[in-house]
Parts: structure tokens; C-alpha cells; sequence
């Protein structure tokens, strides 16, 4: 199951692995002075800045790590290929399922990774503990491998705004990618990619407590979009919320394989 409820983590918090993937993206909230203060109990942080390439000249998300980066910093957060894995964040959901993708990527057991749906905002809404106690952590020796087919990177989508081979869905704000609003980022002209569609995040949750909307009204907003088929790359600004929507569109096509144009906006409109 790709999703899981607070009802279940809470009744298998001793037998499951934990990931706190909070992150921001108005830096005015620190995402690990909010782990140190506050998380669901043998939970372990997940630095989503510090998990991707740090030699591209773009922000966090964009770029994943390499097989031996990630292989260090997963060994190093003491999960296993074996683990079963929760991962929860505290960042309108955006940042689990972002982290949820970086584990398919890297070759973990689908079956074995799942997001929290409604993450931490849910857990608070409904009083459920947390504790500021450390995680302990016993190092592993963790072994990824690449999964390319997920990932496309700019040639492909140059190349697919002739072809058309495949529909690029965009997570961003529709008044964003229409061009209407400026982006957060400083010098990244507004529009959209040539050819490609809106679905706004969030149209497809919940904001009252972060959770996805349920299958049928996910069926329904993804039909009205004429999107059905399993050629769907998903976009967004950075790659981030892009991950959010594969995940929703995974819950109602067991075909699908969650597939990200990873420079996303912020790389297509790079000089």
C-alpha cells in the first residue's frame, strides 16, 4: 500500500522504519530545528537538500545523488533494503512523497515504502504523540541502483514538445502556469512548458489535514484532464510536488510507474 493512515502507524510504530522528510521551501521555517523539537516517535530525518546533487548549479530537489551518495547517507540513517518504510513530512505533503520517489529510484521494494497520508499535520490535528527524544541509530550497509526510466531530463521534454510522445502534467499553481504570478524563485520567468497541462496540487488533497483526496475524486479530476494513459511525466518548479502528483495518479493506475522531468520549471527556463 502506498499510502498508510495514522490509525495503522500508530498501531506499528515498533515495527517499521520512519522518515521525517520535512522540508520547506520559504526558508523562514527550518525543517530540522523542527525535527529536533518535535517528531513521531523512532523517527529519523530525511535533509532533502543534503540528499541531492550538490554540484548542479540549481536548488535541492532537482538533481538526485549519486548511487554511492545516496548508498552513504541511507547506510548512515540506519535503513535497510529490507526495511519497511513510513515516511511522513510536516510540509503540506509535498516532501514525503518527494522522498517516496528517491526510494523507487534507487531500487526499493515499492511494496516496502509508503507515505503517511496527511503526514504530521494530521498526526497533531488529531493529538497523537510525538516526542523530541533522539532516534538511535545503528548504521547499515545499504545497496541502491538506479531506476533511469523514471527520471527525463531536458533534451527529452526539447525533444517531446515535437514528438509528443508523452504528457507533461505541471504541480504548480494554475495562475503560475499560466504565467499570471511570478515565481518564488528569484530570476525564473513565469509560463509553462510548451504542450503541457495544470493539476495543481492542491486540487488533489485535502487542505484541512494534508490527506489525498480518495480514489474516485482522483479518478475524476485526472479523467477530466483526458490523462489516462501510464505516458504521464509530472513537473512542477523544482521537482518536488511533481513527486506528489505521481503518487496520486499511482493510486488509481496500478500500471503506472511514477516517471519525473527532474530539472522541472526552474531548469526549462535556465539561460
Amino acid at each position: 500500500m502506498t499510502l498508510v493512515s495514522t490509525d495503522w502507524l500508530s498501531k506499528n510504530l515498533n515495527k517499521v522504519k520512519i522518515i521525517d522528510a520535512t522540508w520547506h521551501l520559504v526558508k523562514n521555517r527550518n525543517a530540522a530545528e523542527e525535527y529536533n523539537k518535535e517528531h513521531i516517535e523512532n523517527a529519523i530525518f530525511f535533509d532533502l537538500d543534503k540528499n541531492s546533487n550538490q554540484k548542479k548549479d540549481l536548488p535541492h530537489g532537482h538533481f538526485l545523488p549519486s548511487v554511492s551518495e545516496y548508498e552513504k547517507t541511507i547506510s548512515e540513517m540506519g535503513i535497510s533494503n529490507t526495511d519497511r518504510i513510513i515516511i511522513y513530512c510536516y510540509s503540506d505533503l509535498i516532501s514525503s512523497c518527494r522522498a517516496w520517489f528517491q526510494f523507487l529510484y534507487f531500487g526499493h521494494d515499492p511494496k516496502l515504502v509508503s507515505v503517511l497520508n496527511g503526514g504530521m499535520k494530521k498526526w497533531k490535528l488529531e493529538n497523537r504523540k510525538t516526542t523530541n527524544l533522539k532516534t538511535e541509530i545503528i548504521p547499515s550497509k545499504y545497496k541502491a541502483k538506479e531506476n533511469k526510466n523514471m527520471i527525463k531530463v531536458k533534451s527529452q521534454i526539447d525533444e517531446n514538445i515535437k514528438r509528443k510522445e508523452f504528457t507533461i502534467l505541471d504541480a504548480r499553481s494554475k495562475n503560475r502556469f499560466l504565467g499570471l504570478e511570478p515565481e518564488p524563485r528569484p530570476g525564473v520567468k513565469s509560463g509553462s512548458i510548451e504542450g503541457s497541462k495544470s493539476m495543481p496540487l492542491s486540487e488533489i488533497v485535502n487542505t484541512k489535514d494534508n490527506t489525498f483526496l480518495d480514489t474516485k475524486k482522483l479518478r475524476d479530476i485526472f479523467n477530466s484532464s483526458k490523462i489516462s494513459s501510464n505516458k504521464i511525466v509530472m513537473s512542477c518548479g523544482s521537482s518536488v510536488s511533481a513527486a506528489s502528483l505521481a503518487l496520486a495518479y499511482s493510486l488509481i493506475n496500478d500500471d503506472y510507474i511514477a516517471k519525473i522531468y527532474i530539472g522541472s520549471w526552474t531548469e526549462f527556463v535556465k539561460k
